[in-house]
């Protein structure tokens, strides 16, 4: 189970199980059922515990995806870790 919440530029996930990534244009955030791809300008980690399965992030946000298929990244960036 997992939820999202939107406030004020704060992006708050809950039923985080891995941040696949988080760059200053997106973030990509798995949960056990789901992965979560927000888009935006000026995205940050604000929060992150994992213990908790928590994790905030604040900027402009202009697209949040969900998506029942985990994420993958890049075979490249895979490659070269």
């Amino acid at each position: 189970m997992y939820s999202l919440h939107l406030e004020n530029g704060l992006l708050m996930i809950k039923g985080a199980t891995k941040v696949i990534s988080s760059t200053q244009g997106s973030a990509c955030v798995e949960t056990d059922e789901n992965s979560i791809v927000a888009s935006g300008q000026n995205i940050e980690v604000k929060k992150l515990n994992l213990d908790e399965k928590e994790v905030c992030f604040s900027g402009t946000f202009s697209l949040i995806k969900l998506s029942s298929q985990s994420v993958k990244q890049p075979l490249l960036k895979r490659i070269f870790k």
